[in-house]
């Protein structure tokens, strides 16, 4: 199994290989080998990253050239790899600036839900179990460099598995890990996209609730409707060919779980698995509504949809006679998120609908090596286990170049770590991963939900506490 995923395979899935940006005076043929060219040198940088063991000592030496070479098909195909790994490293908000994808209106857009009165806005984590419930499979979709898009689907695995679901599936899972199941938590040879921790949140919360947690991704070097239909056929196996009354949750990228519709010349990973097996699935589409960094990405029904109803969690819109309504054809409903507000410059949709808490953490505790990498691992979770949360503690921005770094008199920067109520492991470490610092930490918060909760039998989720206080250091 590859180590990572076939970058330009993604890239090309994604359509990065544009005819053009306004004010190049070049042909279609020309801007394209700049991309290729592009591509090829990304790829000689990952290797090169990929030859250091610590992913805060990869990012070094990835975010350097970005910083500091000014091709804009340079930044276009590398500023998505770059993405994935500031995403690893817990900054969200230049992982979302760095790749972001505009979403224009286009021509098959269904009319806004506000134009119909049938439609009315429902919070997302009660409609979806609703609407899942006469499914045998439930398709979500996700930003792979845009965690937001991941959770709503780590709070709904609770729901859908009272509602019998007992399979889960999520892109780039690799199936060399075959302890997995056993262990109860993603490490770093688990997959590419559990690197992340809410991916990792996702795959551990699944585990915890007792699904059968499945690894189905392409084991060949295949692309395009090749790789569809691979990934369609180790599922198909692994699933519903043993065990017919399987009900399966599947997490995958952008247009995988797709329905209807040409997808790279051939068709999507969820229409191959329906000609095998002839299950229609719920699908869920979560990568075309939620804030960009720019306003100006933003798909024109997002604003207008925001301002009027305002809120404060993930909505859907579904009819009077139960039909949900999808932006597109191909999809089942669409999601929209709210816009992102920020906690020391964090997300705070980290905070998982409630169930975690902020947590303050220091920069005293780096003894002045920058940067500095946070990290929270449950406490009865293995060294190797993925964190429930990192971030990376530097008096400079991250993506700052070598000449940038004079620290003389900065203020040590602080941050917070989103942690459900339990008990951690919190590390401090330099780029080469050595130890600055240690030290085992409870966190305490009501209504919040605890690892150990997942394991009970669902209960209806407590109304979210507003975070007035911050604990930590």
């Amino acid at each position: 199994m590859p180590s990572r995923p076939l970058f330009p395979v993604l890239g090309l899935a994604l359509g990065l290989f544009l005819p053009g940006l306004p004010g190049h005076a070049q042909s279609a043929a020309q801007w394209q080998a700049e991309q290729v060219a592009a591509s090829q040198k990304s790829e000689q940088i990952m290797r090169e990253a990929n030859k250091h063991r610590s992913l805060l000592a990869q990012y070094q030496v990835m975010r350097y050239p970005y910083a500091t070479n000014p091709d804009p098909a340079f930044h276009i195909i590398f500023g998505q790899y770059l993405s994935w790994y500031q995403s690893f490293i817990g900054d969200y908000p230049d992982a979302a600036a760095s790749f972001s994808i505009k979403q224009p209106a286009q021509p098959d857009d269904r009319p806004s839900p506000l134009d119909n009165s049938d439609y009315r806005a429902r919070p997302a984590l009660e409609a979806i179990p609703e609407l899942a419930r006469n499914y045998r499979a439930v398709f979500f979709n996700e930003a792979h460099n845009v965690p937001l898009t991941r959770t709503l689907t780590v709070q709904l695995l609770g729901k859908l598995r009272a509602e019998g679901f007992d399979y889960f599936a999520a892109e780039t899972l690799y199936q060399t890990d075959t302890g997995l199941q056993a262990r109860g938590y993603p490490v770093a040879d688990s997959g590419f996209y559990t690197q992340e921790p809410i991916c990792a949140e996702m795959v551990r919360t699944a585990l915890k609730l007792g699904f059968k947690v499945v690894a189905y991704e392409a084991l060949s070097d295949a692309g395009g409707d090749a790789r569809e239909a691979e990934q369609a056929r180790n599922l198909y196996r692994q699933v519903f060919k043993n065990d017919p009354k399987a009900r399966l949750v599947v997490d995958a990228g952008y247009a995988h779980i797709q329905e209807s519709g040409a997808y790279l010349g051939g068709s999507t990973m969820a229409q191959h698995l329906h000609k095998l097996s002839g299950i229609d699935p719920l699908t869920v589409e979560q990568t075309m509504l939620y804030p960009h960094p720019s306003a100006s990405d933003d798909h024109p029904d997002y604003a207008a949809v925001m301002q009027q109803l305002q809120p404060k969690a993930p909505i859907v819109f579904v009819g009077r006679k139960g039909r949900p309504w999808s932006l597109r054809p191909g999809y089942d409903v669409s999601v929209f998120f709210p816009p992102q507000a920020l906690n020391r410059g964090r997300p705070t949709w980290l905070d998982l609908g409630g169930s975690r808490k902020p947590y303050l953490v220091s920069g005293e505790r780096c003894n002045h090596t920058y940067p500095c990498m946070v990290e929270a691992r449950y406490a009865g979770e293995g060294s190797d286990a993925i964190p429930a949360d990192r971030l990376v503690l530097d008096p400079v921005p991250l993506n700052a170049v070598t000449s940038d770094r004079i620290s003389n008199g900065l203020v040590e920067p602080r941050s917070v770590l989103y942690l459900r109520p339990g008990k951690y492991r919190l590390t401090y470490t330099d780029a080469d991963a050595r130890l600055l610092f240690a030290r085992d930490v409870t966190i305490r918060g009501r209504n919040a939900a605890r690892l150990s909760d997942l394991a009970d039998p669902p209960q209806p989720a407590p109304p979210a506490e507003s975070a007035t206080t911050i604990q930590g250091e």
